[in-house]
């Protein structure tokens, strides 16, 4: 017997990969810059991802080099690391 249904982004890679497969499809604005709601709203709303796991994957995603987030919280960056993993 089953309650809890599986996931598909509770494993943070699997968010952060998301996350950086969905911020390639946005068009940036100058600079590069990616507004932090193209990529949180089909995350959350689309792909049906809790604000956790969410979080989880953006965290993740910076960790690693692939996005820089601003100081002020409201767009992010690929860095070259992040658009060589779609060259």
């Amino acid at each position: 017997m089953q309650f809890a249904t599986i996931r598909p982004y509770a494993d943070p890679e699997a968010a952060a990969r998301k996350l950086i497969e969905i911020a390639n499809s946005v068009e940036a604005v100058q600079d590069g810059r990616i507004f932090i709601e193209l990529i949180n709203g089909p995350l959350l709303f689309e792909h049906k991802a809790t604000p956790a796991e969410y979080s989880a994957g953006l965290k993740l995603a910076i960790e690693r080099g692939w996005l820089v987030m601003h100081e002020s919280g409201t767009f992010v960056k690929f860095t070259q690391a992040g658009a060589e993993l779609f060259a």
